[in-house]
């Protein structure tokens, strides 16, 4: 961003970069939103049950609702962005995401409420792909690495934020509202983000877009479908023979999905996906490890919260240090990848690889000899290691990635990257049933749960070395003159 200088000599913002400034608070306050609303009804959940009746498959499908949606519509709406105008979708999505809040908020039982999750999880996908388009186009060089790295600091944040917050918001019980207000906090920021969206938020699209392409999201959305819900349902269905039906179904469309895209380039270019994208060593490659990262998110985020509390017998207020200590770490190493990955490039993303890896061997090490005796603070410090490494990760791929792509497919990309995340935590969490709980079925205790998790990070790790290797494909550092 440009500066002017001021008869001190001191440098002065210009009034682009002014509104630069007040563009990335405004899409960061979504995002915000979106990050707390993935994780802040967890801790809502037995309230909920309590009030709606709400069956145990019901109170299942609250938070699975918001992420399936999310991750089946992330592709459409980010090529939504690329054809009518990146903030007009901006604020579709923003207000769709408000309503769906509301209707939430005002739910009287779980189907109502399932749905209204669901087209909240919608509005997100609608609205995310928009802000790391936005940062995208709006932003260049060392300002876009900072840009980027706010936004992994915001995810971080959302992600400490928002089970601490729902437990806040349901004891309060403000205005006998109950766990009613973790939704219907959403309304005035909501409202809010629209109205700065309206008045500050650049207008940006791809000028050479024509049309929709229907025949594309329907194939994109049931391919996806049917390969995210066998995930996200089969480990706990004991992998029927359906499961593994409807994943193979899936590939086969997705397979028939990118032949229709290919065929709708040809013909019109106006397919719902920019395979050009593809052609881009940096984008594919960042699109994998993204994938990857995902994967490692889902195996190891899932199987430590049961080595806490089931292995080591943490209480859930008891492990509210050890949430912090990865948020905060996750908070602190995007900052740091911010100020790094514009010099550093792809050396960045793959030092906190590096960084997990390590960490996460000495914790196993630590883990298979102190096993149900792990000490407290011992379970707890290194955490803030393995936060930072996931916060460089994270902030790091995400603007090499989405950095060397061209404007008029921003939105595309965005939407491709976010789906990435969310089919690799995806697989992760289904990875999970192998790596763990073969070893440590559900209810077990102890020293069981111990050894099954102990098990469980070799494969994290292995996962975090082909990580490493696929980011080669990165740009690599420029060298000095």
């Amino acid at each position: 961003m440009s500066t002017d200088t001021q008869t001190t000599g001191h440098p002065r913002p210009t009034g682009a970069a002014r509104a630069a400034t007040i563009t990335l608070v405004v899409i960061l306050i979504a995002e915000l939103m979106n990050a707390l609303d993935g994780s802040i009804v967890h801790t809502a959940l037995p309230s909920i049950q309590e009030d709606t009746g709400a069956s145990s498959a019901a109170v299942q499908w609250i938070p699975a609702a918001y992420t399936l949606t999310f991750a089946l519509a992330l592709i459409t709406g980010g090529r939504l962005g690329d054809l009518f105008g990146r903030k007009r979708v901006f604020i579709a999505g923003t207000a769709l995401f408000t309503v769906a809040s509301l209707l939430c908020g005002i739910a009287t039982g779980p189907d109502l409420l399932v749905a209204a999750r669901a087209l909240q999880g919608a509005g997100a996908a609608v609205m995310v792909p928009q802000v790391m388009a936005t940062i995208a186009v709006t932003f260049q060089g060392e300002s876009q690495a900072k840009a980027f790295g706010m936004y992994g600091m915001i995810m971080s944040l959302g992600g400490v934020l928002g089970p601490v917050l729902g437990a806040v918001l349901t004891a309060a019980d403000i205005a006998g509202l109950g766990w009613r207000t973790i939704f219907l906090i959403n309304l005035p920021i909501g409202l809010a983000t629209v109205l700065f969206a309206l008045r500050f938020l650049p207008e940006s699209r791809d000028q050479q877009a024509r049309r929709l392409d229907p025949l594309g999201m329907l194939l994109s959305s049931v391919g996806l479908l049917l390969i995210a819900y066998p995930l996200t349902v089969g480990g706990e269905k004991h992998w029927p023979l359906w499961s593994f039906l409807m994943i193979a179904a899936g590939v086969v469309v997705l397979v028939v999905f990118v032949a229709q895209q290919r065929a709708k380039t040809s013909k019109d270019g106006s397919a719902l996906m920019a395979l050009s994208l593809f052609k881009s060593k940096a984008f594919a490659g960042g699109l994998a490890a993204q994938l990857v990262f995902g994967l490692v998110s889902g195996v190891f985020l899932l199987t430590w919260v049961l080595f806490m509390q089931s292995g080591l017998g943490l209480t859930p207020g008891q492990f509210a240090p050890a949430s912090v200590a990865i948020s905060t770490g996750g908070m602190a190493g995007a900052m740091l990848a911010s100020k790094w990955a514009g010099r550093h490039m792809r050396r960045v993303p793959q030092a906190g690889a590096v960084l997990i890896a390590c960490t996460l061997v000495g914790y196993q090490l630590l883990v298979s000899t102190q096993q149900t005796e792990t000490p407290f603070v011992a379970a707890i410090a290194p955490m803030i290691l393995v936060g930072a490494g996931f916060g460089v990760v994270g902030a790091g791929l995400a603007g090499l990635t989405l950095g060397q792509v061209g404007h008029e497919d921003a939105g595309s990309a965005a939407g491709l990257f976010n789906t990435a995340m969310q089919l690799g935590t995806a697989l992760g969490i289904a990875a999970a049933s192998v790596v763990f709980f073969d070893h440590a079925p559900a209810g077990s205790h102890g020293a069981i749960v111990t050894s099954a998790f102990a098990s469980s990070v070799w494969y994290v790790v292995a996962a975090l070395a082909v990580m490493w290797a696929l980011m080669f494909r990165l740009p690599k550092p420029v060298k000095a003159a």
